[in-house]
């Protein structure tokens, strides 16, 4: 719509001055046409005549009207009624039967055209009738209520706080109401945006969604290491039971290396006469075998009873290379009870002390140790252990050969003030030192503490 049509409102139409009254025509002047009806466009613009009996200033007189055409009479015969027949005429033909009569078309509207006009003028043509008479602009309007009010008075009193608002006037069309919202609590800031509605800004975006979901994760799965770690740790760190331990020592010898059980060297502090330390290296290591030429007939006797599951030897040199020592280790089939019992037995009994009970040594072909034989065994020892299925010895003698006649236990050899061969040459010290030593080493392997359990046989 054009710019003008915007002040078809009549709020929107500046006040436009009445016009001024025209001034009666002189007499013989020209009757001006009458304007017609529903056209206001010819009623407003057209110009009105100037007056001819006031000449303008400084124009030359206008000449004489010419007279004006005769006024025919009054006709004496009054007109047909209406619906009848006219009176024939002598001078024309007699006319056909009227048919139907045609329908006689409305007459034009006399108010406002029913098209609509989009021109400046048929604005401020209608625009008139509204401002300077009350009752065609209701007329004009096609309504017969009085036009209202520019500012309206208020009805009434204003609405009390959370009342129904009120309704609207008659002829208005109803107003959509703004959705209902709760106040927020004393103290809380009022959330800006529409009511009811969530402010974009608060939603968070899918990359921000996804971003917190791998940070959870991320939490959750260290989180989980941490804790399978504590309770490994913390599993790891309580002592295992007595019997897992001594089921583990029945497997040490095929799942430990050989470096772990027999070292290649082993130191021994003050473990020498008068407290020196000793030094041994390992020579040789037996293959793996059974038990029957380890031992005396009686000592295989004595340790029948247990059984054997595996034999484990190696000979090892002091510093000196003067004196060779055989360490050993049975895997017995026998359980704590019967481990118990074998210790008790050897104990009491003395058998571990018996000339006539002791290991035989190994003697490796091509090491210092190969002239090593029954003959040059000079001490020994023989331990039960209880809390792991092993039995371990220890038998030492003279690397060049010599014979020992009167063999001597190791823990008597060991004691202060002893003056025999084995005792003065050290090999009690040695014997004992190295039974020791792999005895810890196993235990170590089965999980179980390093402390002595039992006494030396």
């Amino acid at each position: 719509m054009s710019t003008d049509a915007e002040f078809a409102d009549a709020r929107h139409i500046p006040p436009i001055p009445p016009q001024p009254p025209r001034r009666p025509a002189p007499a013989g002047a020209p009757t001006p046409m009458p304007e017609p009806d529903g056209d206001p466009q010819t009623a407003v613009l057209r110009r009105v005549p100037a007056d001819p009996s006031v000449p303008a200033p400084g124009a030359p007189a206008a000449p004489a009207a010419p007279a004006a055409h005769p006024v025919p009479p009054r006709p004496t015969v009054p007109p047909p009624a209406a619906g009848a027949q006219p009176p024939a005429r002598p001078d024309r033909a007699p006319a056909a039967p009227a048919g139907p009569a045609a329908p006689t078309p409305p007459p034009p509207p006399t108010g406002r055209p029913t098209t609509f006009r989009d021109t400046a003028a048929f604005h401020l043509a209608n625009s008139h009738g509204l401002w300077s008479d009350t009752r065609a602009r209701g007329a004009g309007s096609g309504t017969d209520a009085p036009p209202a009010p520019r500012n309206p008075a208020p009805a009434g009193p204003p609405a009390a706080p959370g009342s129904e608002p009120p309704a609207p006037p008659a002829g208005f069309p109803p107003q959509p109401s703004w959705p209902t919202t709760t106040p927020p609590p004393p103290g809380v800031a009022p959330t800006v945006g529409a009511p009811g509605r969530r402010s974009p800004a608060l939603r968070p975006s899918p990359r921000l969604l996804g971003a917190a979901a791998c940070l959870v994760l991320g939490i959750g799965l260290i989180g989980g290491a941490a804790a399978g770690g504590w309770f490994t740790d913390e599993a790891d760190a309580a002592p295992p039971t007595a019997e897992a331990t001594f089921a583990k020592g029945r497997e040490v010898w095929h799942n430990t290396p050989v470096d772990r059980l027999f070292p290649r060297t082993v130191t021994g502090l003050a473990a020498g006469p008068g407290g020196a330390d000793r030094t041994w290296t390992r020579i040789a290591v037996s293959p793996d075998s059974g038990c029957g030429h380890a031992y005396d007939p009686k000592l295989a006797t004595a340790l029948t009873r247990a059984g054997c599951v595996r034999l484990l030897r190696a000979t090892y040199a002091d510093a000196t290379r003067s004196g060779v020592i055989t360490v050993g280790a049975q895997i017995t089939k026998a359980d704590r009870p019967g481990m118990m019992a074998l210790n008790t037995r050897f104990s009491t009994k003395d058998l571990g002390t018996r000339t006539d009970h002791l290991p035989l040594p190994y003697a490796a072909k091509g090491t210092p140790a190969e002239d090593f034989g029954r003959a040059q065994r000079a001490s020994w020892t023989v331990r039960i252990l209880t809390d792991i299925p092993v039995v371990i010895y220890a038998v030492s003698g003279f690397a060049d050969g010599r014979t020992v006649t009167e063999p001597q236990p190791a823990e008597a050899a060991v004691r202060p003030g002893a003056t025999t061969a084995p005792a003065e040459s050290g090999l009690g010290h040695d014997a004992k030192g190295l039974a020791d030593r792999v005895g810890t080493d196993f235990r170590k392997a089965a999980g179980s503490s390093t402390q002595t359990t039992e006494a030396p046989s």
